[in-house]
């Protein structure tokens, strides 16, 4: 049996949506779900609850083909839950706190871990996580990439720009960006950062009018769509363009390729309701396209 080569830290909830309907979520497992379809074995690390939501993502996890070996369960703690409500069009998010997810439990860890490790921001809010993820990254040999997620009040500039030491690869969005880092424009505050802290590459994605990287030839490559999407709603498209991105990296792909693949899934993803889909026909089509 091979090692697994990617791994996936965070959280795994449900969205709440304004009517009712509870969808899987949380960027880490959104990337993990998405992966899994695309024919990865992505090794998500997060925790749930001992309650009927938690029962209902371990089976969603095992019906999908998703390992569970290192999905812990958080005692004492409910599954995690976000309220999304939207305004003006764009999702904003209410957040419970003292989730099962941040509490994910020690012995889930693997004694070692290769190839990619991925994680968002969220699930560091709490010290008892942060601790766990410095213990996984001391484990952890191969490359690091992280997808930001800003979430007020869970974050600050100082402890976000603490976790990018030793990164190889950054992914975040036009507005996260300007609020770490300094500089007159987009391009500038990439390349500071990109400079600043030696990543191989950085790709901030600015919503409909596409993404732009700097890989390791330090060149800028700028992706838009080829038309404009028909939206059900924004939830999942960073989570869906950081899964293809995450793919191309780990198949070693073009990186102007994989950007425009990462763009595509990603206009796919904002036609429906939540962050994936339970069809596997939907991720088919693009595996598709990409042969």
């Amino acid at each position: 049996m091979t090692a697994p080569d990617l791994w996936i830290f965070g959280e795994v909830l449900f969205d709440t949506f304004p009517g009712g309907a509870a969808v899987l979520g949380g960027a880490p497992f959104n990337v993990a779900w998405n992966l899994t379809a695309f024919g990865a074995a992505p090794q998500l690390i997060s925790a749930v609850g001992d309650d009927d939501a938690g029962q209902i993502i371990a089976e969603r996890m095992e019906s999908w083909g998703m390992s569970r070996r290192h999905l812990g369960a958080a005692a004492g703690y409910p599954t995690g839950k976000v309220t999304v409500q939207f305004v003006g069009g764009e999702p904003s998010y209410t957040i419970e706190e003292q989730q099962a997810y941040d509490n994910i439990p020690a012995a889930v860890l693997p004694e070692r871990s290769q190839g990619w490790l991925y994680f968002g921001t969220l699930a560091l809010r709490t010290a008892h996580n942060r601790k766990i993820f410095h213990a996984l990254r001391q484990r952890h040999q191969g490359k690091l990439f992280a997808d930001i997620n800003l979430r007020q009040p869970f974050w600050s500039k100082d402890s976000v720009l603490a976790l990018l030491d030793g990164l190889d690869w950054l992914k975040l969005n036009e507005k996260e960006l300007a609020l770490i880092a300094e500089g007159r424009d987009m391009e500038e505050r990439a390349r500071q950062l990109k400079t600043r802290f030696a990543f191989e590459g950085i790709v901030v994605t600015c919503g409909s009018q596409g993404a732009v990287a700097i890989g390791p030839d330090n060149a800028l490559l700028e992706v838009r769509p080829d038309k404009p999407a028909a939206v059900a709603d924004t939830v999942g498209a960073g989570d869906a363009f950081a899964s293809v991105l995450l793919l191309g990296l780990l198949r070693s792909w073009p990186l102007a390729e994989t950007l425009r693949r990462s763009q595509q899934f990603a206009a796919a993803v904002v036609g429906i309701q939540g962050a994936v889909s339970a069809d596997p026909a939907f991720y088919q089509q693009h595996l598709q396209s990409w042969q």
